[in-house]
């Protein structure tokens, strides 16, 4: 018999990167995920930012960035800056580095609402290509003799179960991104 277990998981990982991207795009509130896909160059490597430093949220509009080897404090202040996506200018006072994170504008949060738009609709992609790959398994199983047609219609029924489900999990979590952007 057929098992659409492993696409399932497939599907739940889908699911689990869309939901960690979407904790990259920043509402008004300052949190540390924000600043999750920084890289640093120290100690002659790219590394996560999480891995040369400890960030706080001591206050709803500042990130607080403690490194941990202070002579990394400029090379952080300038991967925060440089990326132009998050739009953040870090101070630093030669022990932590300080991000105000300002209030959005009105198009600004349009703009991210959209970004988050983007982001389920390359989930959904993601999972109609699962779905695909289920089904083209499934149907070179039928054309072994492996399955019946019955087993092909009740396995292409569970697949469609299975993107309902999921689908209405990526709106689900979409709707709430939206309105935490949108709420000021």
């Amino acid at each position: 018999m057929f098992d659409t277990d492993e696409y399932e998981l497939k599907m739940e990982g889908a699911l689990e990167h869309f939901s960690s991207e979407l904790k990259k795009i920043r509402t008004g509130r300052a949190h540390p995920g924000m600043l999750d896909g920084i890289k640093v160059e120290a100690y002659g490597a790219d590394m996560p930012l999480n891995q040369v430093a400890n960030i706080t949220a001591p206050e709803a509009q500042l990130l607080q960035i403690t490194p941990f080897d202070p002579a990394n404090i400029q090379k952080i202040a300038a991967a925060i800056r440089n990326d132009q996506g998050l739009g953040l200018n870090p101070s630093d006072d030669g022990r932590v580095v300080r991000v105000p994170v300002p209030a959005l504008t009105e198009e600004r949060r349009r703009a991210l609402v959209k970004q988050a738009g983007e982001k389920a609709e390359e989930t959904r992609i993601a999972l109609r290509n699962i779905r695909q790959d289920g089904l083209k398994d499934a149907k070179q199983r039928k054309e072994n003799k492996q399955l019946s047609e019955d087993d092909l219609k009740l396995i292409e029924k569970e697949f469609e179960r299975l993107m309902g489900h999921y689908q209405g999990k990526i709106e689900d979590t979409f709707k709430d991104k939206e309105k935490e952007i949108l709420t000021i």
